[in-house]
């Protein structure tokens, strides 16, 4: 075990990200780990990063596990036998190092679904930024932080740009301490690991959030619901729908309001279509009929009703979610239908509620795409970097840059659309 004196820019944002004034970053073998003291306690420090600031009287590891949390209570974190090998070593270290943002992931064993949503996130320019700066370390709730801190650091890992891949070990240990099922070796789906993911860094950056004043729409159809609680994450990628229900009979109308992060999107067709055909469905008007009645409060009884979504709060970061699995009893599919996506100025405004067609077009960012079937298959991503404008193809570890029409695949299953140019991440949300 020997200090890494060649990465001082890797000690110093980590430094940053965590808000200590000094690091030390120690390259270890794997399996290998370093121990720091800072109180009576001896404190585990992952493969990755050790970090000391000798101006305080303790060591503030944020992500660490405390002496409950410690590796022997959980034996998931412990199985570097079954591991894949180490990471590779650079194959030329004299050539150029790769741009910020652009570094493959390890694959733990079927842990691609991971290293694709990853990949995606790390591309979303505001959340990169709110991570790599240490600015969620103020939001840090003390009793849910450990994801957190770990996303944070393997952020900056990713965007240090002096290593061709990096290890997402620590993060998947940190969120298979949450939920399990990630800590198998075993696919999961890139879709629902996503929602985990944010829900996750929600809880662990969430604070209360009341706002005075708040103006409401004279229109009931595209009211606001009043957040109580504000991260990041619902800063960017939080939206809100809204339902109008209109009773056939007596044509009284209801709105109901329903918040998303992701959109998924039902596909019409087997063989080709756009993602305004996607939308379209998505948002066009459906009568429930039969079993699906719903009961009005004026008729008091159930009756046939028509109901129509519109987007009544935008976010600024849009998933779209392309519903490729079909179960229909017991028959399961994969829909391999050819869908047609923008690469920019994707147009939302005929879904949004008028009053709020404030930024109706979206730029596409980062693409989740899956090859395969039910049974079986591999995710892989593409992503545009902030930095070079350039789109890169991510296949675990391997990674390279691919011209623009390639980004258009018939395998895409989730779409991450954001507003250009991005405020800055830590801002709020405006009413």
């Amino acid at each position: 075990m020997t200090p890494s004196r060649a990465r001082p820019a890797h000690a110093i944002a980590h430094s940053h990200a965590v808000g200590l004034y000094y690091a030390l970053c120690l390259s270890l073998p794997v399996g290998h780990h370093a121990w720091a003291v800072g109180t009576p306690q001896w404190t585990l420090v992952g493969p990755a990063h050790v970090l000391t600031d000798p101006g305080r009287s303790s060591v503030p590891f944020a992500s660490l596990p405390s002496s409950e949390h410690s590796l022997s209570a959980h034996p998931h974190s412990t199985e570097r036998t079954e591991l894949p090998d180490p990471l590779p070593a650079r194959e030329d270290p004299a050539r150029p190092p790769n741009p910020p943002g652009v570094a493959g992931l390890r694959n733990l064993g079927n842990t691609c679904y991971m290293n694709a949503v990853l990949q995606c996130l790390a591309s979303v320019p505001p959340l990169a930024q709110y991570f790599r700066s240490g600015q969620y370390v103020t939001a840090l709730r003390k009793d849910c932080r450990e994801v957190a801190t770990a996303f944070a650091y393997l952020l900056t890992d990713m965007w240090l740009g002096d290593a061709d891949c990096v290890s997402p070990e620590e993060f998947r240990a940190a969120l298979g301490r949450l939920h399990p099922d990630f800590t198998k070796r075993t696919q999961q789906d890139a879709q629902e690991f996503l929602i985990y993911v944010l829900n996750a860094l929600h809880e662990a950056l969430r604070k209360y959030h009341q706002r005075s004043g708040e103006k409401r729409s004279t229109q009931r159809c595209c009211s606001r619901g009043i957040a109580s609680e504000t991260s990041i994450i619902t800063q960017l990628f939080e939206g809100q729908l809204n339902y109008s229900i209109m009773c056939l009979k007596c044509e009284n109308c209801s709105y109901r309001n329903e918040v998303f992060t992701v959109l998924s999107l039902p596909i019409p067709s087997e063989y080709e279509c756009t993602l305004q055909d996607c939308l379209q469905c998505f948002f066009q008007q459906d009568t429930l009929t039969w079993n699906n009645q719903i009961h009005c409060s004026f008729c008091e009884t159930k009756q046939e009703t028509a109901v129509r979504a519109s987007i009544s709060k935008p976010p600024k970061t849009i998933i779209f979610h392309l519903k490729r699995f079909d179960i229909q009893g017991q028959v399961k599919r994969k829909l391999r239908t050819d869908i047609h996506y923008p690469l920019t100025n994707l147009d939302l405004t005929p879904y949004i509620c008028p009053v709020f067609r404030k930024h109706p077009k979206y730029n596409l960012c980062a693409v989740v795409n899956h090859f395969g079937d039910l049974d079986g298959g591999h995710y892989t991503a593409s992503c545009r970097n902030s930095v070079t404008q350039a789109w890169y193809s991510f296949d675990d570890t391997r990674v390279s840059e691919i011209p623009a029409p390639l980004v258009q695949t018939s395998m895409a299953y989730l779409l991450f659309y954001s507003w250009q140019p991005f405020s800055k991440a830590t801002q709020k949300c405006r009413s």
